[in-house]
């Protein structure tokens, strides 16, 4: 009798588990005994490691002995922290972080030199370690919405940057290390508290894509006109009155852009002194003549 009672008591208990829920699959293949190795995907290009979304607060500590995995993307958790081990994934092209809870980067992060591609977007840092700058590298970082309002000095070493996402933080100026990075293309700072355009945003001589939207901008820089290859200026939602006479030098601009995902030249929402709100709506070329008239005639 004792012996058809456990039996009735096991099943029930495998039913039981069969109709719980589901175990993250890193979960699921330690307690199945597998090797942590058997989560790597082996792609074309890199071998890759997925923890997206698994609800976790830290990081397993298996994961820092997968030395083979270039791609890992832990993002969409709840991590408060992550390790100094992190250093130990030196093959690491591909890091995203983003979608957590995360207040600062651990140091060894520079250890990782052959990063191309960091993302901690969404996440609560307040600073960045000066120690990234050697992750020489780098081409993309996007730090979106988080609580920064300065980089550090180093990251004049990260000269083979070439897309920067930095909106939504604190920055009431442009950090003066974002102008000695020549090869950056994109450059996004909108919705900071930026007052002002330095001058030197001209040293960018690369940049194509320059969003500088939802601000307290109250004029763009002359030199701004000198960018040659520009092709998306967003300086939608400022406190701009008045537009460089320089402008017109912007030839790689095709019109006056009012969908967010359009190039072109993107000034609405603006306290635009008359007549520029007319000339604007008259398109481009309409704006630049004018522009061009005004400058002769000054």
């Amino acid at each position: 009798m004792g012996s058809e009672h456990s039996k009735n008591e096991e099943r029930r208990n495998m039913v039981f588990l069969r109709k719980g829920p589901k175990l993250p699959a890193w979960e699921d293949a330690l307690l199945a005994g597998r090797e942590p190795k058997s989560l790597l995907k082996r792609g074309l290009r890199y071998v890759s490691l997925s923890l997206i979304m698994k609800g976790m607060t830290t990081t397993p500590d298996f994961l820092w002995g997968l030395h083979e995995v270039q791609k890992l993307n832990l993002s969409r958790n709840q991590l408060v922290v992550i390790p100094p081990s992190l250093g130990k994934l030196d093959r690491l092209v591909v890091l995203n972080l983003g979608g957590n809870c995360l207040k600062c980067l651990p140091k060894e992060i520079g250890l990782l030199r052959n990063l191309k591609v960091l993302f901690v977007n969404m996440n609560c840092l307040k600073e960045v370690p000066a120690e990234l700058s050697l992750c020489r590298k780098l081409e993309v970082l996007s730090l979106s919405h988080n609580c920064i309002s300065q980089l550090p000095l180093s990251f004049t070493d990260l000269t083979n940057l070439r897309k920067l996402n930095l909106s939504n933080n604190r920055f009431v100026q442009i950090p003066l290390c974002i102008f000695a990075l020549r090869s950056l293309d994109f450059l996004h700072l909108g919705s900071n508290k930026l007052e002002n355009i330095a001058e030197s945003i001209q040293y960018l001589v690369n940049l194509q894509i320059f969003i500088v939207e939802n601000n307290n901008i109250r004029s763009l820089p002359r030199s701004l006109c000198y960018i040659s290859t520009l092709e998306l200026l967003n300086a939608d939602y400022n406190a701009i009155q008045t537009l460089p006479d320089d402008l017109y030098l912007l030839r790689r601009l095709r019109r006056i852009a009012w969908n967010p995902m359009d190039k072109g030249l993107h000034i609405a929402h603006n306290p635009l002194a008359r007549p520029l709100p007319e000339v604007v709506e008259g398109g481009l070329d309409v704006l630049f003549s004018y522009l061009r008239d005004k400058k002769e005639h000054n």
